[in-house]
């Protein structure tokens, strides 16, 4: 059986030591979607959300959550973001508002957690702004679509 790599001889958890590993270039993009009423869509197009502009302050959530990944989940690295981005889209058709984030860093890991967290935080913020509309919201499909660089370079997984 395969060592755990997040606990020590005792069993103890402990952070993995990367200090060996060479820095790459690293890329890594996620998604995710929030479904909605269309009523609820209209008034996110239209701008006319009780809490604001939905599309400026996710997306700038989602931003600051993917800078504060290690912050959050325990067993992270701190990392040196060169890149973040979350894109919003409505998507009539589905009826919701579509997650997209990428992130870039040249380090010895990381990337992928950074991009689930943007599009997560930026998802709990989509459900804040709207939830004085629309209480049938559903959060989901959060997902790693892309990681690059590193060990498990794993490309494209599929959006």
């Amino acid at each position: 059986m395969k060592e755990f790599s997040h606990y020590s001889g005792d069993g103890t958890p402990v952070m993995v030591d990367i200090s060996a590993k060479k820095a790459t270039m690293r890329v890594a993009k996620a998604t995710g979607f929030v479904w909605l009423q269309r009523s609820t869509l209209e008034l996110i197009e239209k701008r006319l959300l009780p809490k604001g502009d939905l599309f400026q302050i996710a997306k700038i959530a989602g931003i600051m959550a993917a800078k504060r990944n290690a912050e959050l989940i325990p067993m992270c690295h701190p990392l040196s973001l060169s890149y973040i981005d979350v894109a919003i889209e409505l998507d009539y058709k589905t009826k919701g508002v579509r997650l997209n984030s990428e992130v870039r860093l040249e380090g010895k890991t990381g990337a992928e957690m950074e991009a689930l967290t943007a599009v997560s935080i930026a998802a709990l913020t989509v459900y804040d702004m709207c939830k004085a509309v629309d209480k049938s919201m559903v959060i989901g499909d959060i997902r790693l679509v892309e990681k690059k660089g590193g060990k498990s370079d794993s490309g494209s997984s599929g959006e």
